[in-house]
């Protein structure tokens, strides 16, 4: 029995020896150029760099409607394609190119607040991309008073 294990043993090595080719002789050098070619392009990506991420309205009196755009270019390798922009409520509105943007061109975003709430109100729009993160986020705020004009901060008390 062992010598039988032993010669199945050595009977598999010379098998699998005599399998083996040269790999090298295989390669097709006209694929390795265009999966280099696939590789590269596959690391060209847009960038959105906007001007400024953050805008204040300052002091608003409730229910008064406020725009705001946001500037941005595409300093990235590659179109840059805007799938979505929301916000986190209902009470702002971004509105975001629908075409591509080429490398070097810029761009707005026009986000619309109707001015409710009250005291320090506080808007985050995010900005879906084909960008590396995917997203961008953008900030509004402003401190909404009332149209009466009655005070909007903690009362004393006597």
């Amino acid at each position: 029995m062992r010598k039988i294990v032993i010669a199945l043993n050595v009977l598999m090595v010379v098998v699998l020896m005599s399998c083996k080719e040269d790999a090298t002789s295989k390669i097709n050098n006209s694929n390795l150029e265009a999966a280099g070619q696939r590789d590269a392009a596959a690391k060209m990506l847009p960038v959105m760099s906007f001007e400024n991420v953050e805008h204040d309205f300052g002091s608003i009196v409730q229910n008064t409607p406020q725009e705001t755009v946001f500037k941005f270019t595409n300093t990235g390798d590659a179109p840059l394609i805007i799938t979505d922009a929301k916000s986190t409520c209902g009470c702002t509105v971004p509105q975001y190119p629908k075409g591509a943007i080429a490398p070097g061109e810029s761009g707005e975003l026009v986000v619309n607040f109707n001015g409710s709430g009250s005291n320090l109100v506080t808007k985050v729009v995010t900005v879906s991309a084909n960008t590396e993160k995917g997203s961008e986020q953008l900030r509004i705020k402003a401190f909404v008073t009332p149209k009466d004009g009655a005070s909007v901060g903690p009362l004393k008390q006597s």
